[in-house]
């Protein structure tokens, strides 16, 4: 793994969090207007983050593989135990 997927990682990594935590948030208080407005924007984040990743070097869930006919690409990039992810 090089130095820019790692930053990249961590950076969703971090975005992951901060919507996770927010959602628990929201679960006990659903109508805090200031709580969705934050959870829609990092939400926003991490999927552009996740998209910028799949794009580089892959996707990180099946959510982000690119569709060709009935394969998902990501079925036939190099596995990381063959090299993938790096």
């Amino acid at each position: 793994m090089n130095c820019e997927s790692q930053k990249l990682l961590k950076e969703i990594s971090i975005l992951d969090f901060a919507v996770t935590e927010i959602t628990l948030f929201l679960d006990t208080h659903p109508c805090n207007q200031e709580a969705m407005r934050y959870f829609t924007y990092y939400n926003r984040l991490k999927k552009d983050k996740m998209k910028e990743y799949a794009d580089m070097y892959g996707p990180l869930t099946l959510a982000f593989a690119q569709q060709t006919g009935n394969d998902f690409l990501w079925t036939t990039q190099p596995w990381p135990w063959e090299g993938g992810m790096e």
